[in-house]
């Protein structure tokens, strides 16, 4: 999971280089925080699970049924709920710097704010929701590294 917040962190940069000169600071402000929180957010819902993991592994006896469904809950509530909205607030900023720049089609910036309402107000229902983030940053990958290939 390091490697995938690694890749996250060039993936913001990518976005930012591409937006040069037109970065507007406010959303570019917003951006930059939704994804660094995100991130962050990740990695201690991963931390909290790879601590209940390690004392389950331990020899099994090492944390009680308690402390275990403790740890899941609190998991489950920065990555699922707390993560994944910032990943839509990141969505929302970086569809409207869209919007206004034209650097990326419009239909994407259409269905980033779609995907974006979905992280924000649908994410409770299914933990199958959060895999539509991790989807659309790979469409938006594949689109930039189309773009620069014509390029």
């Amino acid at each position: 999971m390091p490697f995938a917040g690694i890749a996250f962190l060039w993936f913001i940069g990518v976005i930012r280089d591409q937006l040069g000169e037109l970065e507007d600071r406010f959303f570019a402000s917003v951006f930059l925080g939704s994804g660094l929180l995100f991130l962050a957010m990740i990695f201690v819902s991963l931390a909290v699970a790879g601590a209940l993991l390690a004392g389950i592994g331990a020899g099994g006896g090492l944390y009680s049924g308690d402390t275990v469904s403790f740890g899941r809950a609190v998991m489950l509530q920065i990555g699922n709920v707390y993560a994944l909205r910032m990943a839509g607030v990141f969505m929302i900023s970086l569809g409207t710097i869209w919007m206004r720049t034209g650097l990326m089609p419009r239909w994407l910036a259409a269905v980033t704010f779609v995907l974006a309402a979905l992280l924000l107000f649908v994410i409770n229902l299914s933990l199958w929701t959060g895999l539509v983030f991790p989807g659309w940053v790979l469409v938006v990958s594949l689109l930039i590294l189309a773009r620069q290939r014509r390029a």
